[in-house]
């Protein structure tokens, strides 16, 4: 499959996120999606929602990558499995292949451990990004990328 523009993302509350282009990082970062006071998770995934369907419109996205949400119970789990469903979504509405990652598969391939520590992700984010990522979404999201990169290639 021919792919020349990926977008990876590390979805969360705040989500890290990275656009790579012919085999470079083109752009990347982390959006803040907190509520705010009075909005329910509905809102935030709306604004998401949003949010996503722009980026792949405006940057020509043909495949995405997404860390696998955890089930560990709680709010972050629920928040985690409702954004990775709306990649799901928006990506099926544009006829963009998408592909999950496990996080512990995601790790050995950045750093060579399936136990590596959000430290060591954001090393190995900054070997390729040459600047300190925002913080370890960011780092998860740069690796992604490349992990999803290396899988279609």
């Amino acid at each position: 499959m021919k792919v020349n523009t990926i977008l990876a993302l590390d979805c969360a509350t705040k989500t890290g996120y990275c656009l790579l282009r012919d085999g470079k990082v083109v752009l990347s970062g982390t959006q803040d999606f907190s509520k705010k006071r009075g909005e329910s998770n509905g809102t935030m995934f709306l604004r998401f929602r949003s949010w996503l369907s722009k980026v792949i419109r405006d940057n020509n996205v043909d495949f995405v990558v997404y860390e696998q949400s955890h089930h560990r119970g709680g709010a972050a789990t629920d928040i985690g499995v409702n954004l990775t469903g709306r990649v799901q979504e928006v990506a099926a509405e544009n006829n963009i292949e998408f592909m999950p990652a496990h996080t512990a598969i995601l790790k050995k391939f950045a750093t060579g451990s399936g136990k590596a520590s959000k430290k060591d992700m954001i090393d190995a984010a900054r070997n390729v990004l040459g600047r300190d990522p925002v913080d370890d979404n960011e780092a998860d999201a740069v690796m992604l990328a490349l992990f999803g990169q290396n899988k279609i290639s």
